[in-house]
């Protein structure tokens, strides 16, 4: 059985190296993520050419995803190791306050902004909820407060206001340089971290333009304004080519409680919305070290696939752990289990809808005949642009959507759409039937399909025009 929800690998010091991102696609990784937290550009780009020179060699197609830093707001370091703060204990909070001279009662800040963004009686939640101090008083740039959740707090670690609010900007000084550094690798994904609505994205997208950068922006939806009304949240995925459910500070804002029904809210409206989601944070963590996966890491991969999203992300777990591949393995297990789920295999999705183009009608009825003509095998979709492979995956089907394409940057977008496997076609074909035979040639060498199959192909009049698909033909495999 063919997976079709496609897995996002960090890569890092445990999995930069030829042979390990080989295994690593073999065991299942579709895109691989390069963290711009992490490393410098020269590590970036050796990595890029590292893991497109091995997919060119074993012949398959991968995408490449920049994660933009954005505006993480950190507290300083510390003089000594940390400090340990028991709940009652009083802490400063001090913006103004050398980055490197904390000590047990105070800490300096990363953010200049963050006691102005503040009022009296607000929580701030440090090292990713774990810490919780309430704030008591604030005194020009600083913030003093009064400790309600203890424990260690050591340099460097993440700040965040509960509910949301912190005036931030979606890019930083920083961003733009690694905006530029994309721009140069040619990727086709970009991350857009702490953006609070459309707005954001639209500053990063005129930021990727100017840089010369081609690649779909994904928006990291964690900040608890982007979630604060269904207006904003739509208009924010809207403008957005994919968006990512990035639960570690999206949790800590709007609290673990809240953050299952919104993840849910936000893989439905993406879908609804036909742009593509990604579910990322925490989803296989005990693997950073151990071999297996608890039996609640199992259920949340499994459940974010019974919901729909097109990918589920690791980060730690293949970027420093000490099984990147097993992992990868793992979480393609536990993937093709919930897609045997009858579930997965149901929609409703646009029924109600008219269609305002051409090939998007195409696409619907094509995912329809496909769900209710049970002797159909395969999808052929001949793709300029990809958008209608896209619009197909937006179905929950258990039928492989083949999109065939001459363009290698769709081929590698194709990657993080659910149910679509990439097909390059033969450059010398310059008549549509001779791509979808010899596309159903390789298929069927392949042992994809057999000889009486049914497929649906569906293609324009024109080759080489996108957004011009107008057929749907019902083939038989001879």
């Amino acid at each position: 059985m063919l997976k079709r929800t496609k897995i996002i690998a960090t890569l890092g010091p445990a999995s930069a190296d030829a042979a390990t991102i080989e295994r690593l696609i073999r065991a299942g990784a579709n895109i691989f993520r390069l963290n711009f937290s992490h490393g410098s550009h020269g590590d970036h780009r050796k990595t890029a050419e590292t893991v497109r020179r091995v997919a060119r060699d074993i012949n398959c197609h991968v995408a490449l995803l920049g994660d933009l830093q954005g505006p993480k707001i950190r507290t300083g370091a510390f003089r000594e190791k940390g400090v340990q703060l028991a709940a009652g204990d009083s802490f400063t909070l001090d913006c103004e306050l050398d980055q490197d001279a904390g000590s047990r009662s105070c800490v300096g800040v990363t953010y200049p902004q963050l006691a102005s963004d503040c009022r009296t009686g607000q929580v701030l939640l440090l090292d990713d909820g774990r810490i919780e101090l309430e704030i008591t008083a604030i005194e020009g740039a600083k913030l003093h407060t009064k400790t309600v959740t203890g424990g260690l707090l050591t340099s460097n670690k993440g700040i965040n206001l509960r509910g949301g609010g912190l005036s931030a900007p979606a890019l930083t000084e920083k961003d733009y340089r690694d905006i530029q550094v994309a721009a140069e690798l040619d990727l086709d994904y970009l991350a857009v971290s702490f953006p609070r609505s459309a707005e954001d994205m639209a500053i990063a997208r005129s930021a990727a333009e100017q840089a010369g950068c081609h690649a779909q922006l994904v928006s990291k939806i964690e900040r608890a304004e982007a979630v604060a009304d269904d207006r904003t949240l739509d208009d924010l995925i809207e403008a957005s080519d994919a968006v990512m459910v990035a639960r570690g500070d999206l949790g800590v804002e709007i609290g673990d409680a809240e953050l299952i029904g919104v993840q849910k809210q936000i893989i439905l409206r993406a879908r609804q919305l036909n742009r593509t989601v990604i579910t990322a944070t925490q989803m296989m963590e005990t693997m950073i070290a151990n071999s297996l996966p608890t039996r609640a890491e199992v259920f949340d991969v499994a459940n974010a696939v019974l919901d729909g999203t097109d990918a589920v992300m690791l980060s730690a777990e293949t970027a420093t752990g000490k099984h990147p591949v097993k992992v990868v393995e793992a979480m393609t297990r536990i993937i093709i289990g919930a897609e045997k789920q009858p579930s997965t295999r149901k929609s409703g999705h646009r029924m109600d809808r008219e269609f305002q183009r051409v090939d998007e009608a195409v696409a619907m009825a094509t995912m329809y005949t496909a769900n209710h003509l049970g002797a159909i095998k395969g999808i052929l979709c001949l793709t300029e642009s990809g958008n209608t492979p896209l619009w197909m995956s937006r179905i929950r089907s258990g039928i492989p959507i083949y999109a065939v394409s001459r363009h290698h940057k769709t081929l590698n977008r194709m990657c993080l759409y659910r149910g679509v496997l990439p097909l390059l076609s033969d450059q010398q074909d310059t008549e549509i039937a001779a791509v979808a035979r010899h596309a159903i040639a390789d298929l069927k060498a392949a042992g994809e399909l057999n000889q009486g199959d049914l497929v649906l192909c569906t293609f324009g009049d024109a080759l080489g025009q996108g957004g011009q698909t107008n057929t749907l033909k019902i083939l038989t495999v001879n």
